[in-house]
């Protein structure tokens, strides 16, 4: 009877513990090196809630500052007959791409401004250049002797010394790194061998992204230069299963699709699929889109005109339509040799940032809503958050009556306008179901936030 009883309760011990060996079992569910295993992975979410992060393009390409951050390839890669006339008037015989190098200073690098102004813009993430295709790092990144922000230029751990500051303020900090180095020996040897061979691969980046992990920890890695050669060359998947399963960032880390020639818009946490890319329907998966400010180029350009920057205006309706559709906008700014971010950028920043303090409301942790777009009139665009829906227009109607053909009102719906007092008087259409919001008179204040937002709830 004792060892029946004793059984009994042994097996009842054992049927109470089985939900927490299932979740603990659940928790340390490991992937596979492949893509249906990685594409599985729930996207942490911290990305999708944050909807709006700053790109940083800063390097080597910093110092001529002409023509784009593509400088070394365009002068010494495609020989274009612009840069090398540029070089000839500039620069003596002989000077190198290499030569910039240590007249990249970062003379007025202040992180804690950097830092400062990027908490004031709205964003809630930030990117930035660890390396670009050129292969010089802004860390000392133990596989690019000599060609690294400590060895040569400013002797300064660029991306160390900007983590403290943007931690502080609760920014995620990104980073982002190129796959490919145009000019690099071993690199430009596998090329040659068709990629067959992976010298390359497994001497220099393998080593510095696990390093670039492990170093400082971030909380997304933004890849690039991969489309010359597949996934398999870059051993993408073997990577991003470490970085799933055992490396320090494994629970929080993001990443993107550019992972390989073929896996853009395919493969990856969420899908840049390109450069400045905007859908026109609601992706399946989660996306975001990423724009710089200068029209022209991601790095500074001291040929930039005021007229190739976009408007405030322009900024504000792209993070819209962005968000409608379920996205995040990626903003990017480049900074001078010395480490400044020009007056014009700055001044962009903190317009939108401005903009965001009074209606982030409807574009923080919100969600694409039923329908994302009216255009009637004028192009009306939607939000959702829990049962609240957000309304954004950026042309004020002449009769000040907004007409919307989407909302579905009751005799409990009240509508407001974001940085406005008490609620606006709205009627139905008796023929349609449309909704006919009355707006208040356009003040000043009103005037100056270029893009409205109304807000409908359901009064309990």
């Amino acid at each position: 009877m004792g060892a029946t009883v004793a059984s009994a309760a042994q097996r009842r011990r054992r049927w109470l513990q089985l939900p927490l060996l299932l979740l603990a079992a659940s928790a340390s569910a490991r992937y596979t090196p492949d893509w249906e295993s990685l594409d599985s992975r729930p996207l942490p979410s911290w990305f999708d809630e944050a909807k709006f992060g700053l790109f940083v393009h800063w390097g080597v390409y910093s110092v001529p500052a002409w023509g784009s951050e593509w400088f070394w390839w365009s002068w010494q890669g495609r020989h274009d007959p612009q840069y090398e006339a540029f070089m000839q008037l500039n620069y003596p015989p002989g000077f190198s791409y290499p030569d910039f190098g240590p007249q990249f200073q970062a003379s007025f690098y202040d992180p804690k401004r950097w830092a400062d102004l990027f908490e004031e813009s709205g964003a809630r993430y930030v990117v930035l250049t660890s390396k670009h295709h050129e292969g010089y790092t802004l860390w000392p990144s133990p596989t690019s002797w000599n060609w690294n922000s400590v060895d040569v230029g400013p002797h300064r751990d660029l991306v160390g010394e900007l983590a403290p500051f943007l931690r502080e303020k609760k920014i995620h900090y990104g980073l982002y790194h190129s796959l490919l180095e145009w000019f690099h020996p071993l690199y430009l040897l596998d090329k040659k061998n068709n990629f067959t061979t992976q010298n390359f691969v497994k001497a220099k980046i393998l080593p510095e992204m696990i390093n670039l992990v492990n170093r400082y920890k971030p909380d997304l890695i933004w890849s690039d230069g991969e489309w010359e050669a597949p996934d398999t060359y870059w051993n993408s998947t073997e990577f991003l299963a470490w970085l799933y399963n055992d490396s320090p960032v494994k629970d929080q880390i993001v990443v993107n699709d550019r992972w390989g020639k073929d896996t853009g818009c395919k493969h990856g946490g969420f899908f840049n699929c390109m450069d400045k890319y905007k859908p026109t329907t609601l992706p399946k998966r989660k996306w975001e889109m990423c724009t710089t400010l200068d029209k022209r180029s991601w790095g500074y350009r001291r040929n930039m005109d005021s007229n190739e920057v976009l408007t405030d205006l322009e900024i504000i309706e792209e993070l819209v339509f962005v968000v409608s559709l379920g996205g995040n906008y990626l903003l990017n700014v480049g900074p001078t040799k010395d480490g400044i971010i020009p007056p014009i950028f700055e001044e962009r920043l903190r317009t939108v940032g401005s903009w965001l303090k009074t209606n982030g409301e409807g574009i923080y942790a919100s969600k694409p809503w039923r329908v994302q777009m009216e255009n009637t009139t004028t192009t009306i665009r939607f939000t959702i958050k829990q049962s609240d829906v957000y309304v954004f227009y950026s042309d004020w109607p002449q009769d000040g009556v907004l007409r919307l053909t989407s909302p579905i009102p009751t005799n409990r719906t009240t509508v407001s306008m974001l940085g406005v007092p008490g609620f606006l008087k709205w009627s139905q259409d008796s023929v349609d179901q449309g909704l006919f919001v009355y707006l208040p008179q356009p003040s000043p204040a009103i005037v100056k936030m270029m893009v409205w937002t109304l807000k409908l709830e359901e009064v309990k």
